[in-house]
């Protein structure tokens, strides 16, 4: 290495391996020694993770950018049991539009090699086979970049970079009407208005769910108002009817609200600026000027337009009178809190459905069903928390979902809840608090639409719309229950040190111009765990107590810090917030470790 090169750690790169085997890759096995050359980034990802979403589309700008130089290689480690199914991955990774090769690890096998602890984790390789960087969370697609314009550099001069077209081959395209489809409704005319996720449109359905009557959207990635023909939209999901001629449209990745106008065929946008909301951004304003964080489904209640927003676990609305957008419900901390709208904590809410006193939801992560009540106080219906999930009837206190993406309001004040995990569409009847199972064998049922006596169900890895009529006695199946496959920390009861360790990136400094740079915030699942250290403070190291009767749980870390631009001579210098969230599950036992580090990397994301 010259004198002028970068000096890192490095670390050989474990092999590769995973019982599910390689897809995009036209068959092909690949080993570490098959890329050496290339800049090799390891995404670990699981397709339930909002956060592992965002990173897939943090990193298409990069593999575009360098395609001859990096490849990105998807290591899928999965949470819920039924994304360690084989064929659920071949799914996510055409749903999502994966344009990389993919290494399915439903035993986690790789993970552990690399000592990952959350999703996302990203991990750089370099081209002679070493780790020289891994970053938690997402965010960090800039700091790689750069990275990535350093080793082209390094390795072009010692002869150790090898460029050429990557390992990628698409998979072909399937002739289907619908291709996992997200959500639907009913529209006046007795059609169907579905939302066509993976081909990024819109399509209106006839009464028999399958006869298309229009498509709206060009069908590629997009944010373009315009016509039916020409409007451009990214992942769309959640639909609601606000007029008798228009319907908002939850424009996922996009970051955005758009309206439909059901005569025209006219697509305008509501709210959301196409940027993905960060910590420190408005949190309400003119809805057109105001980032979003991937709105997954919308329902018209109480005079507005409830929003479902996945990306940052909270409930906003749109206000359609003042055009303006506002956070109702949740704190940005995943989880699940009952309690006041601004106290209450979500996880990834995917599915709303409106009654008159009533808005429910399906809280994905918790594996819960919820509601709010017109004073916006938040309730849990079904669930217990992140890490306990199955199917089980019966009280709802011990009933169990996997993985709900919808909720569908019934005639008798009952909900039909989509368990899109469970293959399953289930019912909970807040008259007698039980849980019963309507219908089975569904494929990752996503939405349901109630038309008559009959319920439809948006089967969106079927690519289908399936009607079934309402049974009178439900499905019996046999009870399950799990926790996620994801390994515990070992830690020792009683004391121990949190470390969240934050470096300034290269050519900034830490801002402590009117006063601290950083925040703290800890909390843990149940509450018992922690019995002192919990709240905000402006140190990001801190003494936990845990309780040593409570042998196992969650703990929640949030951790921002400011830096600026290291530049005397600028007398007004950029400054950025860097910001990471952490559920750090951990088992207590004796001989455990003392100390938690976790490390918050600098990132670009710049403040005004």
């Amino acid at each position: 290495m010259s004198d002028s090169a970068p000096r890192r750690v490095r670390v050989r790169a474990p092999e590769l391996v995973g019982k599910g085997g390689w897809l995009n890759t036209g068959g092909r096995q690949y080993t570490l020694a098959d890329l050496r050359g290339r800049i090799v980034v390891l995404d670990f990802w699981t397709f339930c993770c909002i956060n592992c979403l965002h990173v897939l589309d943090e990193l298409r700008e990069l593999e575009a950018k360098h395609a001859d130089t990096v490849v990105v290689i998807g290591v899928h480690s999965p949470k819920f049991v039924h994304e360690a199914e084989h064929a659920a991955v071949v799914d996510a990774v055409e749903r999502y539009g994966v344009e990389h090769p993919v290494l399915d690890d439903p035993e986690l096998a790789t993970w552990k090699q690399y000592a990952v602890r959350a999703w996302p984790t990203l991990v750089v390789v370099d081209p002679e086979g070493y780790v020289v960087a891994q970053h938690a969370g997402e965010g960090h697609v800039h700091a790689i970049e750069r990275l990535v314009t350093e080793l082209e550099a390094e390795h072009a001069a010692k002869g150790t970079l090898r460029r050429g077209d990557g390992p990628y081959v698409a998979p072909e395209p399937e002739p289907t009407v619908l291709r996992f489809p997200g959500k639907a409704i009913l529209l006046p005319s007795g059609n169907f208005l579905v939302s066509d996720t993976t081909r990024h449109q819109l399509v209106e359905l006839a009464g028999d769910g399958e006869s298309v009557v229009r498509r709206i959207g060009a069908g590629v990635r997009g944010f373009a108002d315009g016509t039916a023909d020409s409007a451009t939209f990214n992942e769309p999901q959640g639909l609601t009817l606000v007029e008798e001629d228009a319907v908002v449209v939850a424009d996922t990745v996009n970051h955005a609200l758009r309206r439909l106008d059901l005569d025209t065929g006219e697509v305008t946008t509501l709210a959301g600026t196409g940027r993905q909301w960060m910590q420190g951004d408005p949190t309400a304003g003119p809805g057109r000027e105001v980032d979003l964080s991937s709105p997954w489904d919308v329902a018209a209640w109480d005079g507005k337009v409830w929003i479902a927003m996945a990306g940052v676990h909270q409930l906003w609305a749109y206000d359609p009178v003042e055009g303006t957008v506002a956070v109702t419900a949740g704190t940005t901390n995943e989880g699940l809190v009952d309690g006041p709208g601004a106290e209450a904590w979500f996880a990834q809410p995917s599915g709303l459905a409106a009654t008159p006193e009533r808005l429910w939801l399906a809280d994905s992560e918790t594996s819960a069903l919820r509601w709010v009540d017109l004073d916006g106080t938040v309730h849990t219906a079904v669930g217990t928390g992140l890490f306990d999930f199955g199917h089980r009837d019966g009280a709802a206190g011990q009933a169990l979902l996997q993985h709900p993406l919808g909720v569908t309001a019934l005639p008798d004040g009952s909900v039909a809840v989509s368990d899109t995990y469970n293959h399953a569409l289930r019912r909970y009847d807040p008259a007698t608090g039980e849980v019963t199972t309507l219908a089975t064998d569904l494929r990752e049922p996503s939405d349901a639409v109630l038309v008559g006596d009959d319920i439809v169900v948006v089967e969106s890895a079927r690519h289908r719309l399936t009607r079934l009529r309402l049974p009178e006695e439900a499905v019996q199946v046999a009870s399950v229950a799990h926790r996620t496959r994801r390994a515990a920390t070992e830690v020792a009861p009683g004391s121990l040190r949190l470390d969240v360790i934050f470096q300034a990136p290269a050519g900034q400094k830490l801002d402590t111009r009117y006063g601290p740079s950083a925040r703290l915030l800890v909390s843990s699942t149940p509450p018992e765990l922690l019995t002192k250290g919990e709240g905000a403070g402006t140190e990001l190291s801190r003494t936990l107590q845990l309780d040593p009767s409570v042998t196992e749980g969650v703990l929640h870390v949030s951790a921002m810090a400011a830096s600026c631009d290291d530049d005397p001579a600028n007398e007004y210098p950029a400054c950025h917030v860097h910001q990471q969230d952490w559920g750090v599950p951990v088992h207590l036992t004796e001989g455990g470790v003392d100390r938690l580090p976790l490390v918050l990397a600098g990132m670009d994301d710049q403040t005004p």
